[in-house]
């Protein structure tokens, strides 16, 4: 699989699926703790814009405060832009592949995840290749970077019920891969969604 184009399917998708976001969607509360669906979208913008150079002086700039500087490029994003501004930037930048320093790998699960963030937010998971999904999968189990996803499911054993993945061993939670994928980055309403003793191991590391 081309992750670079894997990327940008999902982004394409993604850009469609917010052109048909209500208005009152944009304001309410993600998945991701303390972001609104605006700032989502804004992070996602403002990732597929950087580059290693502009990362690395905007670190500097906030005094290497990760989560600081993350807040500042969102409220830049989002000055004086409405909803259907962002979904045209946020369209615009479907070829990108400027990215913060890390593996092509990473970008294809921020783009999931903070999709998911959204949608599973106000309703229910979309729809993704399971190639692509299984990609994330199999990055998140040997990455703590950022998220933290390869403590958080030590001695768990992951099972997808709708595709042919597994990892792992120990008590057991299993569900479709998306939500998987979800929980492995510590979102709460994903485990909903998933069954078997280990949802309960995943519920005390989120």
């Amino acid at each position: 699989m081309d992750t670079w184009n894997a990327i940008r399917a999902e982004r394409a998708s993604l850009a469609d699926a917010l052109g048909g976001l209500p208005d009152d969607a944009w304001h309410r509360p993600s998945l991701c703790a303390g972001w609104s669906v605006r700032e989502v979208v804004a992070h996602l913008i403002a990732t597929a814009q950087m580059t290693p150079p502009v990362f690395f002086g905007r670190m500097i700039t906030s005094g290497f405060r990760f989560q600081a500087m993350t807040a500042a490029t969102i409220r830049r994003v989002l000055d004086g832009r409405s909803n259907t501004d962002l979904i045209t930037v946020y369209r615009s930048l479907v070829d990108a592949r400027t990215a913060p320093p890390g593996p092509a790998t990473s970008w294809l699960g921020e783009t999931i995840v903070h999709g998911e963030d959204i949608f599973r937010a106000i309703g229910d998971y979309r729809e993704h290749p399971a190639e692509h999904l299984t990609a994330v999968a199999d990055f998140y189990t040997g990455s703590n970077m950022l998220i933290g996803a390869k403590n958080r499911i030590a001695g768990v054993q992951l099972r997808a019920t709708d595709a042919d993945w597994s990892h792992g061993t120990g008590p057991e939670a299993a569900g479709p891969l998306v939500a998987l994928v979800l929980a492995m980055t510590g979102r709460r309403p994903a485990m909903e969604d998933l069954t078997g003793a280990g949802v309960a191991v995943l519920r005390d590391r989120a």
